[in-house]
């Protein structure tokens, strides 16, 4: 980056503050009014320090793009406008190049947008790190594993639509190259209570939705369920389709991550078969039935469901029924059995559903894990990313609550120790004097709760094993007894005599004072809850069954490891949980992300103050920004700093040569600020109030203002001289081009002038010499033509001569005949008169027959063949004579005609002639045929390497090869198909594909079928016993049908040790297709049906081919 450029900061075109810290006077009424006013320009991050608040905008930004990650990659947090990805890449890059182990905490109430922040980070890491197969296969796995998650543990609440109900913390592990590897997911508190009741307005689970509205009709019918949501009783109907949720779609979204995560088909078909067990379950009800001892004991109404659900799970129906109505406890060596009666059984029940669900879920975390964990064993590095609940504080809170509570209170914790930490550190790297900063430790909350003595989980863990009767009610006693005193615990019925009176709090409540406000706890259910208990009998049913999954889910149920002692309760379970994650997050780097929501409608553009208030309130966002104002509120380095301001001081404009931290030095001095307003660290300068940052940044937005006027007066002084030299040279440009111009335009004219001159003197020069060659001409003339007179004059006196002379000779030749004539006649007279009529018969027909022959000869008809032309005869009496010759003339042409022919096109004259004599005057579409050469390979198979593959499966030459149509019996459509025809086979292929579907020898041939009509179908009929004949004969179409028959009746003849190969032509016959036999019938078709040929089924055995009208 070069000195001139300005680099973008946090600053620039602010809207409000972008950072909490510099927010000048620090109120909550600020603070909010600051959100807002960000929030209104579509600004939903805004920072305090190194945390990002993130707004709901409840609608799509264009802030996520691929622009976007590559504008934030390789940035410094406070370089560019807040976001996300400026925290994401501060992680990635601190984790990549410092070997820190970073994690990133996401908290905030249901409906804030925790999930959809965890999913930009893990998108945002996703796109930065490195790429590969094995990288991206990993990313993939990563990223997938999240829409399985939130199928089975999101669902539909009053407050957001796609809300998680449980806790998710993921580690995901990097080489030393920044690459990923793998990743391993925890989950906490599953709110299993959802699966058996869900309040009014919410929805169970997705994946229940999901799979009755995507799955297909067989997988329905396979776990015997029913689309029709109203059929179970675990599902609310109220709120069964939310607007925006596509239930359907996101179930192929999740069976398509499965694939991708890793799961096996089988094992998906189980998790599949568990939801509906779970489901069907819930349809299981009890009605009482009395016992001899007076006894009610349970038993189950319809037995249906039931049997359906030990069929999915492979249960013999007797032992869970059995598990329903009784109870088996045991004591050492001895074994008491109890019934239970309807209230229990359906306890029972549903406990078991609760159960079945959070253990599926458990294993499909493991199972997640298992696939994406990373392969190698070298030393990882971890960014963990956490998005738990946030503080809850409803009309009604219980059990959940109360441990949701107590998780945010040690996040808290860990947030202000962290934190403080940080400042520390970084005021000590830095050389700045550290001042101890007071702030409300909430560890006297967090002590209260996990004490191990005397906190609420131990008494309540306490109260849960002891023996005799535990109610909510002796619970809520001991803890009056023992937390009294406690300045955040509140009971109206505590020794506190100052909560007596206070009717806001129910008898049956107690109330705690958190970090973020007092939460009124009712205790109703906590005992139940914390025991989470399971019968014995089930877990033993469970372990019974035959599905592939339930014996790992429920292993305390195998009768040859009973375990007598209690299971750990759900507090005991969740305190373990909570902190082996606080260890875990303090071996890490934090990044904070704190979700708000806006309101509570789910609109966009909706900001309710009260609703954000409350929420800026229990995060402890005021706490934090006054944490980081206690010290100093703003620290930059020195590099960006001078080159921020530089432009303040005469003394480091534009350059400054020396080190940075002198320059900032001088800087300041000159624009005397007090000292007690900033400090010198070691790489960064410390700014104690932000009214001194934004002094700063008003005398550079001034200073700006009169760079950008100086520059503006040089750059348009330098436009102006730069227009005039411009103009200048042009004008002399001009100038030079005009006179150019004129002295072309006068030698153009001179030139012109001298060309006139020219042609008139060559002109009258060439009119001279033509005169005087025309009088040259003309004396020739004149002398040829005397001596052609001449000449003629001669000529004709000796042609006259040589005709006076001819006419001599002959008259004396004439002379001469007529005596000899005469003496002649004067010897035979008397021979004349006894044969003169024969004589002058014979004369005269021979005369006769002269003229005729010559006659004829001048009047002979063409040689071609076709010619059908012949003279008239002359006479009637030669009409035998006239045919005859006729007919030897017409054979004498027709074989100077095929004298011509090659061998070639002889055998295509002997094919015509086949042709005609199997359809000419039977089959409508012969005359059509008569003038279309037969050239057989229309393919050309050798040549065309589409067929390669083809002409490599036929060894004989082929005599013909052609596209013709397949038709289906079922539909009576076409499809089409390449039929070659060789000396001993005929083969049918795929167009496409070239395969070949079919190879029938000929001697399996019998006969062909084609109708009158004018259309291509044919039927090839096979010998029935031939192993061709097993498929069927073959029904199929082709504009040439005359020749591939001539071609096939021709083969068949060709051969002395086969039959020739009969052509059957009528209107109708039988087809052999496999075992039945089909009549194809053809009719003349109507108008409507317009000028193509078409083949419908009729029926199992009729195919009717309708024929347009000729």
């Amino acid at each position: 980056m070069s000195k001139m450029e300005v680099k973008t900061s946090l600053l620039d075109n602010m809207i409000g503050v972008g950072d909490m810290v510099l927010l000048e006077p620090l109120s909550e009424e600020t603070f909010i009014e600051n959100l807002h006013k960000r929030f209104e320009h579509n600004e939903i991050y805004t920072y305090i320090g190194s945390v990002v608040i993130s707004m709901n905008p409840y609608k799509s930004l264009p802030i996520f793009t691929a622009d976007k990650v590559e504008e934030y990659r390789n940035r410094n947090f406070y370089e560019l406008s807040p976001h996300i990805y400026a925290l994401a890449d501060e992680a990635y890059r601190s984790l990549r190049d410092q070997d820190k182990d970073q994690c990133i905490l996401i908290t905030g109430e249901s409906g804030a947008g925790k999930t959809e922040a965890s999913k930009l980070v893990m998108s945002y890491v996703a796109a930065v790190c490195g790429k590969g197969q094995e990288v991206n296969k990993v990313k993939e796995q990563l990223l997938q594993s999240n829409p399985v998650l939130e199928a089975f543990g999101n669902a539909k609440t009053v407050r957001n639509d796609n809300s998680s109900r449980f806790g998710k913390y993921m580690d995901i592990e990097f080489d030393f190259k920044g690459d990923p590897l793998g990743g391993v997911i925890s989950n906490y508190l599953l709110e299993k209570s959802r699966v058996v009741k869900q309040p009014r307005g919410e929805r169970n689970f997705h994946i229940f939705y999901q799979l009755l509205s995507g799955a297909s009709e067989d997988t329905l019918k396979k776990l015997k369920l029913d689309r029709d949501f109203s059929k179970y009783n675990y599902l609310s109907l109220d709120s069964a389709s939310v607007n925006g949720l596509d239930d359907a779609a996101n179930f192929r979204t999740v069976r398509n991550a499965m694939q991708i995560v890793g799961f096996m088909e089988d094992e998906v078909q189980s998790v599949l078969e568990l939801v509906a067990a779970v489901l069907k379950l819930g349809n299981i009800e009890f009605k009482p039935e009395s016992r001899v001892n007076g006894f009610d004991e349970s038993r189950v109404k319809d037995k249906n469901d039931l049997k359906e659900m030990c069929e999915l799970l492979g249960i013999e129906q007797s032992v869970l029924e059995r598990a329903f109505s009784f109870r088996t406890v045991e004591a050492k060596m001895e074994k008491v059995s109890t019934t239970l009666n309807v209230a229990q059984a359906y306890y029972a029940r549903d406990a078991l559903a609760k159960n079945i669900y959070s253990r599926m879920f458990s294993w499909l975390v493991t199972r997640i894990n298992e696939s994406i964990k990373a392969q190698t064993k070298s030393r990882k590095k971890v960014m963990g990313v956490l998005d738990i609940y946030g503080f809850e504080i409803f009309e009604d809170n219980s059990f959940e609550q109360f441990i949701i509570n107590y998780c945010n209170e040690k996040l808290q914790q860990i947030f202000i120790e962290l934190t403080l930490r940080e400042e520390q550190e970084e005021y000590v790297r830095e050389g700045i004097e550290w001042t101890n900063i007071e702030y409300f430790n909430n560890a006297i909350i967090c002590d209260l709760i996990e004490n191990n003595q005397n906190g609420i989980l131990a008494m309540l863990d306490e109260e849960c094993l002891r023996p005799g009767t535990v109610t909510d009610e002796t619970f809520l006693d001991k803890l009056n007894t023992v937390c009294a005193e406690h300045q955040h615990f509140e009971s109206r019925l505590s020794k506190n005599s100052k909560f007596l009176t206070d009717h806001s709090l129910p008898h049956n409540c107690f109330r705690i004072q958190h970090y973020a406000g007092k939460v009124l706890y009712r205790v109703e259910g906590f005992v139940d809850k914390n025991n989470d208990l399971l019968y014995r009998d089930l877990s033993q049913a469970m372990y019974k069954a035959n599905h592939s999954l339930m014996k790992l889910l429920f292993p305390e149920g195998n009768p040859a490891k009973v375990n007598l002692k209690r299971p750990p309760t759900a507090g005991f379970q969740f305190r373990a949980s909570v902190g082996t994650l606080m260890k875990n997050l303090l071996t890490k780097n934090p990044n904070y992300i704190r979700c708000i929501k806006p309101n509570d409608k789910k609109a966009a553009q909706v900001f309710t103050d009260s609703l954000v208030c409350h929420q800026v309130r229990y995060l402890g966002l005021m706490e934090n920004v006054r944490v980081r104002r206690a010290g100093y509120a703003f620290r930059q380095p020195y590099e960006p700093c001078l080159e921020r301001y530089k432009m303040l001081c005469k003394q480091t404009w534009p350059h400054w040569k020396g080190p940075a931290r002198e320059g900032v030095e001088v800087l300041l001095k000159d624009l005397e600020v007090p000292e007690d307003e900033f400090s010198y660290g070691r790489s960064k300068i410390f700014i104690r109030n932000p009214r001194t940052l934004f002094f700063l940044e008003e005398k550079r937005r001034q200073c700006l203002e009169d760079l950008a006027t100086l520059i503006q007066k040089i750059y348009r002084g330098w436009k102006c001289r730069t227009h005039f030299l411009l103009l200048k040279k042009s004008q002399v440009v001009v100038a030079a081009w005009f006179r150019r111009y004129a002295q072309q335009r006068k030698y153009q004219k001179i030139k012109s002038s001298s060309i006139v001159v020219q042609s008139f003197i060559r002109g009258w020069k060439a009119r001279k010499i033509l005169r005087e060659l025309k009088y040259q001409k003309r004396c020739k003339e004149a002398v040829t033509t005397i001596a052609a007179y001449w000449h003629g004059t001669q000529a004709r006196r000796e042609l006259k001569r040589l005709k006076e002379e001819a006419r001599r000779k002959h008259a004396v030749a004439v002379i001469w005949a007529y005596w000899l004539g005469l003496k002649v006649r004067r010897e035979y007279r008397k021979f004349f008169r006894a044969n003169a009529g024969k004589k002058i018969y014979e004369f005269t027909i021979q005369r006769i027959m002269q003229k005729y022959f010559l006659g004829l000869k001048n009047t002979m008809p063409s040689m071609s063949p076709i010619d059908k032309s012949w003279p008239a005869r002359p006479y009637l009496f030669l009409e035998g004579t006239h045919q005859e010759l006729r007919k030897i003339f017409h054979l004498w042409r027709c074989k100077k005609y095929r004298s011509q022919f090659t061998e070639e096109k002889k055998a295509i004259y002997e094919e015509k002639l086949e042709a005609s004599e199997i359809f000419k005057d039977k089959k409508a579409l012969y005359p059509s045929s008569v003038g279309q050469p037969f050239k057989g390979d229309y393919l050309e198979i050798n040549k065309n390497p589409k067929y390669q593959k083809l002409n490599s499966v036929v060894d004989e030459k082929v005599l013909l090869a052609d596209v013709v149509n397949k038709i289906n019996r079922a539909n009576g459509k076409g499809a089409s198909r390449i039929f070659l025809l060789t000396k001993k086979n005929f083969v049918l292929a795929d167009q496409k594909t070239g395969q070949v579907k079919a190879s029938v020898p000929l001697p399996d041939l019998s006969s062909v079928s084609v109708s009158t009509q004018n259309d291509g179908f044919f039927a090839l009929k096979l010998k029935e016993g031939t192993p061709s004949a097993a498929k069927g004969d073959f029904l199929l179409s082709s504009d040439r049908l005359i020749e591939i028959i001539t071609k096939l009746h021709r083969t068949g003849a060709a051969s002395a040790d086969r039959e020739p190969i009969s052509v059957d032509i009528s209107d109708e016959f039988l087809v052999q297709f496999k075992q039945d036999k089909v009549c194809v019938k053809f009719i003349q078709a109507g108008p409507k049906n317009g000028n193509s040929v078409t083949c419908k089924r009729k029926n199992n055995r009729l195919l009717e081919v309708s024929v347009p009208s000729p």
